[in-house]
């Protein structure tokens, strides 16, 4: 009798956030699509889907389910517990639900792979018992990932605390870095995210494979370095630049963008969780009003009400411009557009009146941004996006970074400068081209020949012979 056989099946444990969401979704999209793979998400979370992955999940194609997990408690952990620990906690309290999911789609259909984000390392154990191949996807850049399996090294050579190394600390594959640029959760040893990130990174030699979400065109040091043959190492595969796809909106800054001159438009988002103090917000305000530039500024709530208190009493705390300069709205009327909260970035970066974009530098604007042509201007907050800023201005110089003063600020005057300086500076102009030419290579890697194409094929094949 003939063998039946069916498409392969994956499962896909990324971890809570739309930021790890969206380019695991992508990438099964694209499985879809290419290969008729199917696969199967299963959510750990600490509390109900939030709107937007809720909203995200509804776009599913039929051959992309979705399972959520019963919520966990994480009442233990205090107040100030940092996200990377919250994260791992809430995967390793999801073990027995994981499991009992996997397994039960695994007992359905022989499971083809097992891919898990990047903080979610803990399931690697059953998926080993239950002899399913397991792969890590890494969202980040690939300078990350080099760092990410270069800390236990680095862990053990380095006494001090990262930020106060005297000499700057050389990533295998990377030009030489500071230690306060390094991710944000390891710059406090002592602290518990610190040790989770050593937790994981020694776990990632366990994978079958490690998938990355960048091209050799944009990190050609990290990936070379990343792709030697090394003991214990897996293979590394670049899939990226996978960025959001298929979205579309009505938002009236798009039709204010239609009616501004081509290249004129600096936007400025700092990212789905950023924000920024009120002294901030007010040195941001008047920069941008007097570099005279036009702007699309996505503004949230400051972030220090409690040290505010006062002035947030007495101040709509829901209304993000009740805490701009005086007359700041009305004087750049002509000029501006503030956009409280939300506005769709994948489409206002692809808008041929956008010049620039003053990013806070998460992985997926940064490579959103590459594939649009668009220069940056570095403002990194947190996580790794430091290490990314980084990256943008002294390797890939397709970036400016602001100036931080003594009182902590980034001041109006340098803000002004930096914007103009893009707008109109030789600076600026040369980071424009340096863009456009990584705009083309993206194109070409996403091409029907090129090597994200090239490596999601391999992929496929192999998956496919696993059933």
């Amino acid at each position: 009798m003939e063998k039946v056989t069916s498409n392969p099946h994956i499962a896909i444990v990324p971890t809570p956030g739309i930021g790890h969401l969206i380019p695991l979704l992508e990438f099964a999209k694209k499985l879809l699509h290419l290969h008729n793979i199917s696969a199967t998400f299963i959510i750990p979370n600490e509390g109900p889907l939030t709107i937007s992955q809720k909203a995200f999940l509804l776009t599913l194609p039929p051959g992309i389910s979705y399972i959520s997990l019963p919520p966990v408690n994480l009442d233990d952990l205090s107040p100030g517990t940092r996200i990377e620990t919250r994260i791992s906690h809430t995967v390793a309290r999801s073990l027995p639900s994981l499991r009992d999911a996997v397994e039960s789609l695994n007992g359905a259909q022989k499971l083809a792979a097992l891919v898990a984000d990047l903080f979610a390392t803990d399931v690697f154990d059953f998926a080993i018992e239950l002899q399913i191949p397991l792969y890590l996807f890494f969202p980040p850049s690939a300078s990350s990932l080099s760092l990410s399996l270069y800390l236990p090294e680095l862990d053990r050579r380095v006494s001090c605390e990262y930020r106060d190394a005297a000499e700057k600390i050389q990533i295998p594959g990377c030009i030489p870095i500071e230690g306060r640029d390094l991710f944000d959760p390891i710059q406090d040893r002592k602290d518990e995210s610190y040790k989770w990130m050593l937790h994981h990174s020694k776990r990632y030699r366990m994978a079958d494979g490690l998938l990355v979400n960048s091209f050799k065109e944009l990190e050609p040091g990290p990936i070379e370095a990343l792709q030697q043959e090394q003991s214990g190492k897996p293979p590394v595969y670049p899939i990226g630049p996978l960025i959001l796809t298929d979205s579309k909106s009505d938002d009236p800054c798009l039709k204010w963008l239609d009616e501004q001159p081509k290249e004129s438009v600096l936007y400025v988002s700092f990212g789905s969780g950023g924000t920024l103090s009120l002294a901030q917000i007010t040195e941001l305000a008047l920069g941008l009003e007097t570099s005279e530039q036009r702007f699309l500024w996505v503004i949230r709530c400051p972030n220090d009400s409690a040290s505010n208190a006062a002035y947030f009493n007495s101040h709509n705390s829901d209304d993000p411009l009740a805490f701009l300069p005086e007359q700041f709205v009305e004087r750049t009327r002509n000029r501006g557009l503030l956009v409280p909260m939300w506005a769709p970035q994948a489409q206002i970066l692809a808008h041929d009146s956008v010049s620039g974009f003053l990013t806070h530098c998460g992985w997926n604007s940064v490579l959103e941004s590459v594939v649009n042509g668009v220069p940056v201007i570095a403002w990194p907050l947190y996580a790794e996006q430091k290490m990314n800023a980084f990256f943008l201005a002294e390797s890939v110089k397709v970036a400016l970074r602001p100036k931080i003063g003594e009182n902590g600020l980034v001041e109006r005057d340098e803000i002004c400068s930096i914007v103009m300086g893009l707008a109109e500076g030789d600076e600026g102009k040369r980071i424009r081209s340096r863009m456009r030419e990584l705009k083309e290579s993206a194109a070409k890697v996403l091409g029907e020949n090129g090597s994200c194409m090239q490596i999601l094929g391999m992929l496929g094949q192999k998956w496919k012979n696993e059933v």
